[in-house]
């Protein structure tokens, strides 16, 4: 049976019942006081031969009212959920623009359909925003295979063909796209959220990036400086640990001319810690900064070393590892140029 019969039956029973039981009091309590003598007039036979085909027709009458009414009231009710269905069937059929758009008191009904217009919204950001990433990782995994096959052919048909020039550029294009399918891993767990939790001192992740990435920045000339408060947060330490080292990572191979400045600190606030990280270089708008995090989005100034391949997600995955453990990657501009990337976690509570 459907909602709506189902609230009709009910609706109908309990007229009838009430009914039935008004009917059955006022013959109880009122007719056992009337004597059933015969030479009383009207007895209680008489009464219960009046009374019975009344109540029968009364309870007709109810039965109708119940079902009646009660199929127009489960009508009434139930209107905001077949609203909701009509616009769940035309989602599941890919018109992702629906909206229930519901008017009217702020009830149950109401509040459903808001948050299922809430769901909406962030289902459709998050479908364009897949299907933006899949079109950017399709291509930029297809580049370094096209490049491969170029050089195979124009080495197959080149009769003087430098072998061993031909093998190190294919290792340099093998090992770009194995960094970006990497990267295309770690971006997906960060937004999956499939880590384990446990306390991570953001200060010791700072350091530890600093001493692996030095002869990196010994290399462009830059100088790091770092440094700050102790704290905990509680997260991934891999995943943490790669969004401390992607951040550092783009600030030395932002150094443009090289021979900058970095500086990694670590801030405790009242139930969040802040890692600030940044570093001299050329001056950038506001929208270039805008678009930085987006994935395969590179900046115009980043520097085309070998040091720096560039598939254009690391600041992407760091700002996905940031919204996984529930904080936020901010960019902006530093004064005399160069980059400010201030990074939001919430505190371990002890």
């Amino acid at each position: 049976m459907s909602a709506r019969l189902k609230l009709t039956l009910s609706y109908a029973a309990v007229v009838v019942t009430s009914g039935v039981l008004l009917l059955a009091a006022v013959y109880v309590f009122l007719l056992r006081y009337v004597p059933d003598a015969v030479d009383f007039f009207p007895n209680r036979g008489d009464l219960t031969r009046a009374f019975i085909p009344s109540a029968v027709f009364v309870m007709l009458v109810l039965l109708a009212i119940g079902l009646g009414g009660g199929w127009w009231l489960a009508g009434r009710m139930l209107a905001p959920l077949d609203r909701i269905g009509a616009v769940a069937r035309a989602v599941a059929q890919g018109s992702l623009s629906q909206r229930v758009g519901m008017e009217g008191p702020g009830d149950e009904f109401r509040d459903l359909a808001d948050v299922f217009d809430s769901m909406l919204d962030r289902l459709e950001a998050d479908v364009a925003e897949q299907q933006r990433f899949a079109a950017n990782a399709s291509h930029e995994l297809r580049t370094p295979l096209a490049i491969s096959q170029t050089m195979l052919e124009v080495a197959r048909t080149d009769p003087d063909r430098d072998v061993d020039g031909l093998i190190d550029r294919l290792r340099q294009v093998n090992t770009r796209a194995i960094e970006l399918t990497e990267a295309l891993l770690v971006l997906s767990r960060a937004e999956r959220r499939a880590f384990a939790r446990e306390s991570v001192e953001v200060s010791l992740l700072s350091e530890e990036a600093v001493e692996t990435l030095a002869p990196l920045a010994d290399r462009h000339g830059v100088t790091i400086d770092v440094g700050g408060d102790a704290g905990t947060v509680i997260g991934s330490p891999a995943l943490l640990q790669q969004l401390v080292t992607n951040l550092v990572h783009n600030a030395i191979v932002h150094n443009v001319p090289a021979g900058g400045i970095v500086a990694a600190r670590t801030h405790a606030r009242p139930g969040a810690m802040a890692l600030v990280i940044e570093n001299t270089g050329p001056l950038l708008s506001p929208m270039m900064i805008e678009t930085l995090t987006e994935p395969f989005q590179r900046g115009a100034e980043r520097a085309r070393t070998d040091d720096h391949v560039g598939v254009g997600l690391g600041l992407a995955i760091a700002r996905r590892i940031a919204e996984a453990h529930d904080g936020e990657l901010v960019l902006s501009p530093r004064e005399g140029g160069g980059l400010v990337v201030t990074v939001w976690l919430p505190q371990a509570v002890i």
